[in-house]
C-alpha cells in the first residue's frame, strides 16, 4: 500500500536518510523494480540505501531517492 512506502537516500559517513510515504516529484519515473526477501524492514533499508550509493559520473555516488514498500508479509492463508 502506497502509505506503507518510504523514500531511502544514502548519507555518506552516517546512516541513511528514511522519510515516510511515497512522494514522487514530477521528473522522476519507474525505471525498474527489484523484488528483495528481507528478514526485517532494517535491511530492507540498509539495501536501498546501498543502491542510492551507486556511483555515477565520476565515480561519485548518485544518492538516488530509492522507495520501498513492503510487498508481502506472511503467505497467503488457506481459506
Amino acid at each position: 500500500m502506497p502509505e506503507t512506502a518510504r523514500i531511502v537516500r544514502s548519507h555518506s559517513g552516517g546512516a541513511p536518510v528514511v522519510t515516510e510515504g511515497p512522494f514522487p516529484e514530477t521528473k522522476e519515473f519507474l525505471a525498474g523494480w527489484w523484488i528483495v526477501d528481507c528478514e526485517s524492514d532494517a535491511r530492507a533499508v540498509e539495501i536501498a540505501a546501498d543502491v542510492s550509493a551507486a556511483p555515477g559520473p565520476g565515480g561519485r555516488p548518485l544518492n538516488m531517492p530509492i522507495e520501498v514498500r513492503q510487498v508481502m508479509s506472511a503467505p497467503p492463508t488457506e481459506l
